[in-house]
């Protein structure tokens, strides 16, 4: 009888996954138990504590080999389950977990620091009565806490994702948002924007926040030099779709750049042509 080994290969592929999930789980294991433990013993402080701290002494994340990228996305499904329940320490705690295991992806980073910036503040003005109970001053201090918190974890990001456009991005909004400064938030835009991935939109935004700011020369000559080099028309022969032109609002610079030509009584003769 002849040996087939075509058969046997759904069989030898099935295998090999529940051994990697069998071995995965053994991994997972000896973090899950005293990461838990170190939770149910905090107090819901803003403090992001060290990987160390969280696991015990003499583990290291080195331990984990290859499978890094699994222990830390079973980490993250940890860190949703715990964020639906609004457990503030224990999501402060997965948080940190999930980026110490794996630095790698810049999701873990940005979601991170948005449920940190935006919807801690939330829950523990919830927790101490509600924003018709809560002191105004209260609120903004509880905003302020949580965003410097956000902002020292983005901080950190930067030493595993120095290039990202995004995470300067992040950082605006966190000042914008959260913090009310427009001009820390402007030069955080400006950043995304000079970054090689930069999105249009960061440029545009940074612009718009000079003009807020009183710097309307500084916006407009900000404006004009992002809309001599926005893509205005489709070329597939330099990779220019029609996604691109889209996304770059050419028309709508153009209009801010005139906007801002009229407020600083410009000659005609100075002004932008299209």
């Amino acid at each position: 009888m002849k040996f087939n080994l075509a058969r046997l290969r759904p069989l030898l592929t099935g295998s090999l996954v529940v051994a990697v999930l069998a071995v995965t789980g053994l991994a997972v294991r000896p973090l899950e138990t005293p990461a838990w433990q170190w939770v149910r013993a905090q107090q819901p402080a803003l403090k992001l504590e060290s990987l160390q701290g969280a696991l015990g002494q003499g583990l290291t994340v080195g331990l984990l080999g290859g499978f890094r990228a699994i222990t830390a996305d079973f980490f993250w499904i940890q860190t949703n389950s715990v964020w639906e329940d609004r457990d503030l320490p224990a999501t402060q705690t997965f948080i940190k977990l999930v980026t110490a295991i794996d630095p790698r992806p810049l999701y873990f980073w940005l979601n991170g620091s948005r449920m940190i910036a935006y919807d801690m503040p939330n829950w523990r003005i919830v927790d101490a009565g509600g924003y018709n109970v809560v002191p105004p001053a209260t609120q903004r201090r509880i905003d302020e806490e949580q965003a410097t918190v956000a902002l020292r974890y983005l901080q950190e990001a930067f030493n595993y994702h120095p290039d990202a456009a995004l995470l300067h991005v992040e950082v605006a909004n966190v000042y914008l948002n959260r913090l009310k400064d427009k001009a820390r938030a402007a030069e955080a835009y400006r950043r995304a924007a000079l970054r090689p991935d930069g999105p249009f939109y960061a440029g545009r935004i940074y612009g718009e926040l000079l003009r807020k700011l009183g710097r309307k020369a500084e916006a407009l000559a900000w404006l004009k030099e992002t809309y001599a080099n926005l893509p205005k028309t489709v070329d597939r022969a330099r990779g220019v779709s029609a996604f691109t032109v889209e996304s770059a609002m050419a028309p709508l610079v153009l209009e801010r750049i005139h906007e801002l030509e009229e407020e600083l009584n410009l000659a005609d003769d100075q002004r932008v042509k299209p």
